[in-house]
């Protein structure tokens, strides 16, 4: 018998029609992501990561190929998939708490069951005591936070992760890794983690997913499921599939 994935990408390409040609950005790319997986898709800057992620989320529809979710084929926008940007549309008229809810609210679920549900992830993410805070009263990485609890709340089988880190400073970042596999390993849910960093791919992914520059195509997949948890950057393992990713990336982001 064949395996079962949680979620299936089928020769999937994807071209833009511009006055001069097509831009063909997606080139037929295929891959599997297993239940509860943290997948991580690397690739080189602009190189069709987020397309990709995009045709997931049932953001765009693909040109050629298919998409499915425990054996079935899906398109268009389905509830069980929730998607965390790296720029979070947090409405600044409302608190932590409503934000969170947000999704909730849509969704026509009762008060009490939504501020119960809200409260949950919002102590995962370690925001307790910042339920009454806006926006504006937040830092980068508790904004991050409250993105991801939002997420969370929707009860989604699969999150999909855009760069979500990718606008914070240095050590926040860091700190945002730590947290993710954290409230990850407390609360399994199947992961689609974009970036372009080699390090945060190495620390963070069951299997790597390397895309080549645009148009873009798998070029390679690595296991690191036998790579201990938590991972420790300067040993000479990670050391050494760091440098193994690196030498295949069609630019040097091994920052």
């Amino acid at each position: 018998m064949a395996d079962r994935f949680k979620l299936s990408v089928k020769n999937l390409s994807k071209a833009f029609v511009t006055k001069k040609d097509d831009a063909l950005v997606i080139d037929d790319i295929s891959m599997d992501v297993r239940e509860n997986e943290f997948l991580v898709i690397l690739g080189p800057g602009q190189c069709g990561k987020t397309v990709l992620l995009n045709m997931v989320a049932g953001l765009l529809k693909p040109t050629l190929g298919e998409i499915y979710m425990d054996g079935e084929k899906v398109s268009g926008l389905d509830k069980r998939v929730r998607m965390v940007f790296q720029k979070l549309a947090l409405l600044p008229w409302l608190t932590v708490s409503k934000n969170v809810q947000i999704g909730m609210k849509y969704a026509k679920v009762p008060k009490e069951q939504r501020e119960r549900v809200a409260q949950h992830y919002i102590d995962l993410v370690g925001l307790q005591g910042f339920e009454r805070s806006y926006p504006h009263q937040l830092s980068g990485g508790m904004k991050q936070r409250v993105g991801i609890a939002r997420a969370y709340a929707s009860a989604p089988e699969v999150l999909l992760m855009d760069e979500p880190f990718g606008q914070l400073d240095a050590q926040t970042r860091y700190s945002m890794e730590d947290e993710i596999l954290k409230i990850w390993d407390k609360d399994k849910r199947t992961i689609l983690f974009v970036t372009n960093n080699i390090e945060e791919a190495v620390y963070l992914a069951d299997r790597i997913v390397l895309l080549s520059k645009r148009p873009a195509k798998v070029k390679d997949v690595f296991d690191l499921t036998g790579l201990p948890r938590p991972r420790d950057n300067l040993s000479e393992e990670f050391l050494r599939i760091r440098q193994e990713i690196a030498d295949q990336m069609d630019l040097d982001l091994g920052q």
